[in-house]
């Protein structure tokens, strides 16, 4: 589509594009497995650009940053538009499906310490395309994106990248999916051979070739033959299609009743089979392709419109109403109220603040009010815009199931829903782990110290995995996030963004508390200074709570022995303990707490007194109950060539990791092991200088343990020393 044409569709006044021909996708991956690479391909193969761009040159659409293009990573999501018409050749499609479909992308970062991109993004997707590096599977990150696609209810497929590299092996990964991900996948394309010899795909479904020719580059990059399969590979290919034809009968009735009765599938009832399934998450259509070497990708977009849900597709968003406390159904239709989910913040150098939002309901004009159920309070659209990478595009109104941005919206925050205000509905926002780091940070000279602060209030609006606050016994100002890298890009931003320069303590842990028994507790505050005192009085029980399961407060106080107006005071006491500490000073995590007694006096009871009751119960019953402190560990897997494997196995051991699994594949050893986080700083540099730089490292947050005795006593003594590694 050429740009006159983008532009048209884009700033139409009507919708040109109805609901079943828009595709709301995500590209999510391990890291350095193609995800970047792969929307690249797609954006030139749809006309949206028309020279490919490559990460190592850093001049890709989606990795606009600065940033991104030094580092040739992906650090925040990039969402782009683009458009696909099928090619009805070769009888592969129906005349009726060549149409344009509009397709919303977010390619989002594989590295785990920006987690929280691919999870906001995942909460607004209504599909997915999962890639896997051909060589090396399923990698840690792999698992993370597949749980969160998992958790918000995102139909995937999957894309096999790199078949051109050595060591690759399609169905090697397909078990991998199986074995790793309990998912249940079955390919639809198989590879024409492998490595250098990769030379195309065998179309499983409608049993043909499709091959690309050499010179398959920028001015030929359409361009690809379409014929039978090979005679070498005819019986695997027959043989593949009994296999889907029988996978796809096991979950889908139609099918099902049309194999038993022995009728003939034709391809077109067994793509509609495929795509029932795999928008009901039953099942994981697999592709395979290189696209670095631009081959396989055509088809991975005709897969995205044949086999992944429009918004029609998939059950409609379900909202809280806060007005009667139930729930509301927010349906995919133009013509009815609006509603949309804030998922992304992002401060622009030229627009100002952008809000990044999926419209799941009706549609927004410029000119018109909108509506935030948290804070109860009206705004005017002053601008609306769609997102190319770093390009913004001003546009007149959005839809139903489109992605855009909104400039200039106050008092908003990540999860916010923006709605009509004659339909008051809260949709589920975005949940985001807890950051597992944190460091001092401080200006180099006092003229920045304003500038730091508001570049960090901004930079944490746009990042909910990241926290700024003040260490109140030092006075220190603190920054938390997912990781090392995480606070490194931070510090980068505020010096290119902010033009501010700012000196880094050491980084620190986050360590938590928690306990292994049950206890009870007291906790009185009584003053008496002339006139009328203060007078609170509670008791507690503290349980230990299920791994994950968080705080519970409850109050089971019988008989008013504590008015009812003052128990949410001795709540709110229990909760700032929690946040505070009690051992060392550390968060309180997984611990059951009940109220259950206490007394009051008429004139001298207040909120105040019960709150610092609360507190000193707390502290009181947690001191008796076996008190230990959890240290975050970190699920590492490091792939190394053999001849390395006893150095690296070395080193992990006297990082007290515990080796979990050592695969051998093809002359690398893959070594996986749960590893301390504290033990992890600076493994980087180690692990360059152990296999002289040709070993490569991932690694995610995986659970807390208890700090074992040998290094407890360092642990309690740097929280006294440093009170400002709390958080």
């Amino acid at each position: 589509m050429s740009d006159a044409a983008i532009n048209t569709e884009l700033n139409s006044p009507a919708r040109q594009y109805p609901l079943e021909r828009t595709r709301n996708i995500g590209i999510a991956a391990h890291i350095d497995a193609g995800k970047t690479t792969t929307t690249e391909r797609i954006l030139f193969y749809t006309g949206l650009i028309h020279k490919i761009g490559d990460v190592d040159d850093g001049n890709t659409v989606t990795d606009w940053m600065e940033q991104e293009k030094e580092r040739g990573i992906t650090i925040t999501s990039a969402a782009v538009t683009c458009f696909w018409t099928q090619k009805a050749e070769a009888g592969l499609y129906k005349a009726s499906e060549s149409q344009a479909h509009r397709i919303n992308i977010i390619d989002t970062p594989g590295h785990v310490d920006f987690t929280a991109e691919v999870e906001r993004s995942m909460r607004v997707l209504d599909g997915a395309v999962a890639v896997f590096c051909g060589v090396a599977g399923v990698q840690p990150q792999s698992e993370t994106v597949w749980r969160q696609a998992t958790k918000y209810k995102v139909p995937r497929i999957a894309f096999v990248n790199k078949m051109d590299r050595t060591g690759a092996n399609f169905l090697n990964a397909v078990n991998d999916m199986r074995k790793k991900l309990n998912a249940y996948a079955f390919p639809i394309f198989l590879p024409i051979g492998a490595e250098d010899r990769f030379a195309g795909v065998i179309d499983i479904v409608n049993q043909k070739a499709i091959v690309w020719g050499p010179g398959d580059i920028q001015n030929e990059g359409l361009k690809y033959e379409i014929t039978d399969i090979p005679a070498d590979q005819k019986e695997e290919a027959e043989q593949a299609l009994q296999e889907l034809i029988e996978a796809v009968s096991n979950k889908d009735d139609v099918i099902a009743e049309m194999v038993l009765e022995e009728k003939a599938i034709s391809p077109v009832q067994l793509k509609a089979a495929i795509r029932r399934l795999t928008c009901l998450i039953e099942m994981v259509p697999v592709l395979c392709g290189s696209a670095f070497k631009k081959k396989g990708v055509q088809v991975l977009v005709d897969a995205v419109v044949d086999y992944l849900p429009s918004p029609l597709d998939i059950p409609p968003a379900v909202g809280h109403d806060p007005v009667n406390d139930g729930t509301l159904e927010v349906k995919p239709n133009d013509n009815s109220k609006f509603c949309s989910l804030a998922f992304k913040l992002w401060t622009d150098a030229y627009a100002g603040k952008l809000v990044f939002f999926r419209v799941y309901s009706g549609a927004l004009k410029k000119g018109d009010n909108i509506y935030n159920p948290r804070t109860r309070r009206r705004e005017r659209v002053s601008r609306l815009m769609v997102i190319q990478g770093s390009e913004r595009k001003d546009v007149d109104t959005v839809y139903s199931g489109d992605i855009a941005a909104l400039v200039g919206l106050r008092n908003i925050t990540t999860g916010d829903t923006i709605c009509d205000e004659s339909f008051d509905v809260m949709l589920e926002p975005p949940t985001f782990p807890e950051p597992v780091i944190s460091m001092a940070i401080e200006p180099k000279t006092k003229a920045d110290r304003d500038k730091m602060s508001e570049g960090l209030q901004r930079l944490a609006e746009e990042d909910p995995t990241f926290r700024v606050f003040t260490n109140e016994e030092t006075g220190q100002l603190i920054i938390a996030g997912m990781g090392e890298l995480h606070l490194e890009i931070i510090r980068d931003r505020l010096k290119r963004e902010f033009k501010v320069e700012a000196d880094a303590g050491a980084p620190q842990i986050a360590y938590r508390e928690t306990i292994t028994k049950a206890a009870d507790g007291e906790g009185k505050f009584i003053r008496q200074s002339g006139g009328r005192g203060q007078y609170g009085h509670a008791c507690v029980r503290v349980e230990p709570n299920e791994k994950g399961k968080g705080v519970e407060v409850t109050n089971d106080i019988v008989g008013g022995t504590i008015p009812r107006e003052y128990i949410p005071a001795v709540e709110n006491g229990i909760r700032e303990a929690i946040r505070s500490g009690v051992y060392a000073g550390y968060q309180v995590i997984d611990i059951k707490v009940s109220i259950t007694d206490g007394s009051f006096h008429e004139v001298d009871s207040n909120e105040l007194a019960f709150k610092m009751a609360g507190i000193f119960a707390l502290k009181d019953a947690f001191n008796s109950a076996g008190p230990i402190i959890l240290e975050p560990i970190m699920k590492v897997e490091v792939t190394t060539p053999d001849e390395y494997q006893g150095d690296i196995l070395g080193d992990v051991n006297r990082r007290r990791g515990v080796i979990q699994g050592v695969d051998a594949k093809l002359g690398q050893t893959a070594v996986t092991a749960h590893v301390p986080l504290a033990a992890m700083f600076g493994y980087a540099t180690a692990i360059r200088s152990l296999s002289k730089g040709r070993a490569s490292y991932s690694m995610e947050p995986l659970n807390f343990e208890q700090v074992p005795s040998s290094v407890l006593a360092e642990v309690l003594d740097a929280a006294k020393k440093k009170p400002a590694a709390r958080s």
